[in-house]
């Protein structure tokens, strides 16, 4: 039997990101939204409310993961693809977006950014090992690729990541069994490659932020499949009057 693995688990998320706290990061979060309007920069913003508001290291950074100034977030919002608008081939940041189903599918602590993207705070730094949750990870998203009538997807995978082989392997034997074309490169600066693409599958926001389109599948595949994932959002209405 397959050792159980809770990818991205971490025993104080039930206290740090439970309903004790959920206040007063929406405070946080709107002092950072609204210093972020006005030209400051994100990190040491950040730190700054962080301080402040006294937030741990993971509260901090699920902040930064979650907030964007409402210029990027209209950036995005104008490039975003719905399903009709899609291109019958896409390009998939690999360990970006398997990661995050990696960690809904442990319950895990996954967070929605203001941008409706999911992302995670499983932190690998670029130490990955496969786990009994990578493929139905890799099975969700081909499903949910097959059921949009996707024909192609190409898989980008990080080289300098731990393992990108071997998974590599993993995602061409799981695509077997699907009605799609699927090719798994393995690549440096995967980031700057997919920066330049359209049709894009990625919640990395310096890649949304570049890219010519993107599509948000994992956060339709949570909203379909994974519906108990343990998902934690800030209140986006009480950013919705915060004029820049």
């Amino acid at each position: 039997m397959a050792k159980i693995v809770k990818r991205g688990y971490y025993l104080k998320d039930e206290i740090e990101f439970g309903s004790q706290w959920k206040d007063r990061l929406n405070r946080a979060g709107e002092e950072l939204y609204f210093l972020l309007n006005r030209g400051y920069k994100l990190n040491p913003s950040s730190t700054f409310i962080g301080n402040h508001y006294m937030l741990s290291e993971r509260q901090r950074l699920a902040l930064v993961r979650m907030l964007a100034s409402k210029k990027q977030l209209e950036l995005r919002r104008e490039k975003e693809l719905s399903p009709p608008e899609l291109p019958k081939r896409v390009v998939v940041d690999g360990f970006n977006t398997i990661i995050s189903l990696e960690v809904a599918l442990s319950d895990s602590l996954i967070i929605k950014g203001m941008d409706g993207t999911i992302r995670d705070l499983a932190g690998l730094r670029g130490n990955y090992r496969i786990i009994d949750k990578t493929t139905g990870a890799i099975q969700l998203i081909l499903q949910t690729l097959e059921e949009l009538n996707i024909s192609d997807a190409l898989f980008y995978l990080d080289q300098p990541v731990s393992n990108s082989g071997r998974l590599k392997n993993l995602i061409i034997e799981i695509a077997k069994n699907y009605n799609i074309s699927v090719e798994v490169e393995v690549i440096y600066d995967v980031d700057r490659v997919l920066e330049q693409k359209e049709g894009v599958i990625s919640s990395d926001a310096v890649i949304l932020d570049k890219c010519i389109s993107w599509f948000n599948l994992n956060n339709q595949i949570i909203d379909r499949y994974v519906q108990k994932a343990w998902v934690f959002e800030l209140n986006n209405a009480l950013f919705d009057n915060k004029n820049p």
